[in-house]
């Protein structure tokens, strides 16, 4: 009985008060309660009982009071409780972003390419996007590519193989690199947004915004001379302008340290195949640029 009686947390007086401490006459009734309470067990082999942990938090009592909740898989009265261990969460990589003052946006600071693409594969920013996409499409290439090709965003194809510029806009894309005598392999291809829009719609000024942190640090990453901007959802996200994609092409814009040339998309041109020599016009421009000139 000497056990029990010292073990026992004499504190739950002041519960049974609601939380004030009651007078020694109020006590005495619940003294005799809890003295017979621990006498039945006594009589029942109980020769201690296990204190409250300190600092236990509501939602834990509340569970140990619950129906089918108590002395399931507990150990026997007359054993001090087992030490319980505590389990630190394995904390996973952070991802670091900073302010861009130049575009006054979030910037990623990912050391690598490879951490990048990661991020972008976790990325949850676009609510929409996440629920419709099958992959993420960060980009492929040489990342060391003096020349980048950006577009808007991933189609049906791209979304399924997880590279951009594989259907049909994809491979004219590859003709037009082959005229300017060059390989896929020696440039880098990237899209603005890294999911697909349902329905292949243009993305919207929020979502652009969200991935303009990934779009930024990949060029901070391959730091190309030259970006060839093709469609006008690519250029005027790029130059943050609302100039049409007929009045931006045919000319050299400055970007950061690097030459912007803009043209048609090559989904466009094979809607409008005439065009094609606009586009063709442009290549040149870009590769007398460049210093290899296929004139």
């Amino acid at each position: 009985m000497a056990n029990l009686f010292k073990d026992f947390p004499w504190e739950v007086r002041q519960r049974a008060g609601g939380g004030k401490i009651m007078t020694e006459r109020q006590q005495m009734p619940l003294r005799r309660l809890v003295v017979q309470q621990l006498e039945s067990l006594q009589a029942a082999g109980v020769r201690q009982i296990a204190k409250p942990r300190p600092n236990a938090s509501a939602a834990h009592e509340n569970h140990a009071n619950t129906p089918h909740a108590t002395n399931r898989g507990a150990a026997p009265l007359d054993q001090p409780p087992p030490s319980a261990s505590v389990h630190k969460p394995v904390r996973q990589p952070e991802t670091i972003f900073a302010m861009d003052e130049t575009t006054d946006t979030v910037a990623s600071a990912a050391p690598t390419l490879e951490v990048l693409r990661d991020e972008v594969a976790q990325c949850t920013l676009c609510e929409e996007l996440v629920c419709s996409r099958t992959q993420t499409v960060f980009g492929v290439g040489n990342p060391q590519a003096r020349l980048c090709f950006l577009g808007e965003a991933p189609g049906a194809d791209e979304d399924r193989q997880g590279e951009p510029f594989v259907g049909r806009a994809g491979q004219l894309l590859n003709k037009i690199l082959e005229a300017c005598q060059l390989r896929r392999e020696d440039v880098y291809i990237l899209n603005v947004l890294k999911c697909r829009p349902p329905g292949n719609r243009n993305p919207t000024p929020e979502e652009a915004q969200n991935c303009r942190r990934y779009l930024d640090r990949q060029l901070e990453l391959i730091q190309p001379e030259f970006i060839c901007c093709l469609g006008a959802v690519a250029a005027q996200n790029l130059l943050a302008t609302n100039v049409a994609i007929g009045r931006l092409r045919g000319k050299v814009h400055p970007y950061r340290d690097m030459q912007v040339v803009c043209t048609y998309h090559p989904a466009y041109l094979l809607r409008n195949p005439a065009a094609k020599r606009h586009t063709w016009d442009d290549m040149k421009l870009l590769m007398r640029e460049m210093g290899t000139p296929v004139d």
